[in-house]
């Protein structure tokens, strides 16, 4: 039951995002999609996917985002809008995506109980956060770094 209401919180903010005027209101419901898609991470039993959720899409990229809008808000003068030219063509491909998902669930056979977890995985996905995906991390660290000095460098003043 609290997957179908997490489930519904996620599609009505994720439908949000896209469908509202103010891009600073659909920043705010990305983040409520974010947040959400790390409850679903939570009602599977890894808590550490949910805590990567949302330290770093819910809390960094969406922080990173806002500073985006206000400092471009501020180079530009006004207020900016976000436009949806083409809602149709979205809805006609996102139908498509949804139908190819549901064909391909219906396929699958249902299964009994799922498994018990041999125990707590966070161990293991920090080892392999730590070995072979360290310069990954690293790498995604320099990026949101340099996209925070590259929005300091454009909103500064002339002066």
């Amino acid at each position: 039951m609290s997957f179908w209401v997490v489930a519904a919180a996620l599609v009505a903010s994720s439908l949000a995002v896209v469908l509202t005027p103010n891009l600073f209101h659909a920043v705010l419901y990305l983040a409520a999609a974010l947040v959400a898609t790390g409850v679903v991470f939570l009602l599977l039993d890894s808590p550490f996917l949910f805590g990567v959720q949302l330290l770093l899409y819910a809390g960094g990229v969406v922080t990173i985002v806002v500073f985006a809008i206000m400092l471009t808000e501020r180079l530009v003068g006004e207020r900016i809008a976000q436009t949806s030219r083409y809602v149709v063509h979205g809805a006609v491909v996102a139908a498509a995506v949804f139908v190819g998902v549901a064909g391909f669930l219906i396929q699958v056979p249902l299964g009994g109980p799922r498994p018990p977890l041999p125990g707590d995985l966070t161990p293991v996905i920090g080892r392999a956060l730590v070995g072979p995906w360290a310069a990954t991390l690293e790498l995604l660290a320099v990026l949101l770094v340099v996209a925070l000095l590259g929005a300091l460098y454009f909103a500064r003043t002339e002066d």
